[in-house]
């Protein structure tokens, strides 16, 4: 099929109703399943909620959205519900309120909320969907051969139409075409009526700032306040937002150069930042040449790529290439072995229920281009543009064959409605880049304000460091109001 027709399907094949839900009985809260695991002290509960499959059909089938609960315990403090998600899409979420809440989210949110966690339709305990992914088929996604060209392309459009093909074969209930960003802020919606609530508020992070501004675009009066953290930069996971992964890598690498330069006594990787990413290509080349145990270039790009998430993977990361240069075979062999388990990068569980649900949301949300020719093209501009992540993010995806066209258009950003719409945003974010939190900025208008971060890393609020940043995002939550205009943290 070729690139116009695919992006032909810009209208609507039906007029999906809004999922908007009234009051609902209450909830029957229990103990969360033995493998959520939380700290000593935290006390999590869960609960099922039922949502339709196809909101086409609101009385036809039902699955099950599975939730969890921090309960304030300060009664007086409590103004509502605050609705999380940390990211993916893919990412479990029922021990997300525990882990921030050990993370030090700050005790005026956790007394102000009952912090709601989740696994988002179709993952983990929520109704699951399978594509049949099995470890030894060791799919690592859209990262490719990093030395790649036209010839590159054409075979890894050999495994994607596999895959696709693979997730039509195994989707024998036909639920997979029902996961997207636009049905799951639906869920949240029902969530909000089961609780009780006549709003909530909502804090996530990375794919879940897409979550965030489609539930706050769909459903403008029944949000209170919104947090989108570490961008996407609209309501879906599209092509430009994965290449932008690109750019994320050149923007964070020089934090962690320095970061290795100033060490170079130790770990001799370079005295200076320049020296450390002739350090980084002369590695990743050797590798290209020679695997060692398993690491090849494109899982030491990998593995590399993951240790700028943050300051705290810099050492591990730095450790990594010093084993690499030395020639250690064993360790070499653990390095392969992390690269594999980090292999989906954003989202934090990679296994074939994970994966499943991050190709059904990203090609579930927009047309994707389907001629060849296009992802050869990008490739050959991501290579020059983006070298140290190469071409990654431009090569092609299962999409390109999905076996479903989308049943709606991506969730279009509402700029009128609530002044209630906090974008926190990291300058060096190797995932999610600068630029698509200036994105959603523009897109909510007056309805956003956009906190810029001077620090590299992916997660702000709790899970960074900046004082700025926490405290203007915990008044936000705890006020309601948002600064009076856009902030910038040194």
């Amino acid at each position: 099929m070729g690139l116009a027709v695919i992006l032909g399907l810009t209208a609507p094949l039906f007029t999906a109703p809004s999922g908007a839900a009234g009051p609902a009985p209450g909830l029957a809260w229990a103990a969360c399943p033995e493998d959520v695991k939380v700290p000593a002290g935290i006390v999590l509960q869960c609960a099922t909620v039922p949502v339709p499959l196809d909101y086409r059909l609101p009385e036809g089938e039902r699955i099950d959205v599975m939730i969890s609960r921090l309960a304030s315990t300060k009664p007086a403090a409590r103004r509502g519900v605050l609705m999380l998600n940390p990211g993916g899409p893919g990412g479990p979420g029922l021990s997300f309120p525990a882990d921030l809440a050990s993370h030090g989210m700050p005790a005026s949110v956790l007394d102000g909320y009952d912090v709601i966690g989740m696994d988002t339709r179709g993952i983990g305990h929520s109704t699951p969907v399978s594509c049949g992914f099995t470890s030894e088929q060791e799919y690592l996604g859209n990262i490719p051969p990093y030395a790649v060209d036209e010839a590159a392309v054409a075979e890894q459009a050999k495994i994607a139409k596999g895959v696709a093909a693979q997730c039509a074969a195994n989707d024998k209930d036909g639920r997979l075409r029902h996961i997207s960003t636009a049905n799951m802020a639906r869920d949240l919606d029902r969530i909000r009526a089961a609780l009780g609530e006549e709003k909530a508020s909502f804090l996530g992070y990375s794919y879940g700032s897409a979550l965030g501004a489609a539930y706050a675009s769909m459903f403008p009066e029944k949000s209170d306040r919104v947090v989108l953290d570490s961008n996407v930069g609209d309501t879906h996971l599209n092509r430009e937002g994965l290449r932008r992964f690109g750019l994320g890598a050149e923007e964070a690498f020089p934090d962690f150069a320095k970061w290795v330069a100033a060490r170079h006594e130790s770990y001799g990787l370079g005295r200076t930042a320049a020296e450390v990413r002739r350090t980084y290509f002369a590695l990743a080349e050797k590798l290209d040449k020679t695997a060692v145990n398993g690491l090849d270039g494109r899982l030491f790009r990998l593995a590399t790529f993951a240790g700028l998430y943050g300051k705290t993977r810099y050492a591990q990361t730095a450790q990594w290439w010093q084993s690499v240069r030395d020639g250690d075979q064993a360790a070499a062999e653990r390095v392969a072995a992390e690269a594999k388990r980090l292999s989906l990068a954003a989202t934090p569980s990679p296994t074939d229920n994970a994966w499943s649900v991050f190709l059904a949301v990203t090609c579930n949300d927009v047309a994707w281009p389907s001629e060849m020719r296009t992802y050869q093209r990008g490739v050959a501009e991501d290579r020059e543009r983006y070298p140290l992540f190469g071409a990654a993010g431009a090569n092609i995806l299962p999409c390109a064959f999905w076996p479903y066209a989308p049943t709606e258009p991506p969730v279009a950003v509402k700029g009128k409605g609530p002044e209630n719409v906090l974008v926190v945003q990291n300058r060096r974010d190797p995932v999610t880049p600068l630029r698509g939190g200036q994105l959603i900025d523009e897109k909510f208008g007056d309805r956003s304000r956009l906190v810029t971060v001077d620090a590299g890393g992916h997660g702000v609020y709790v899970l960074g460091g900046n004082a700025c940043a926490l405290n203007t995002t915990t008044d936000f939550l705890i006020s309601g109001k948002l600064p009076k205009r856009d902030v910038y943290c040194r």
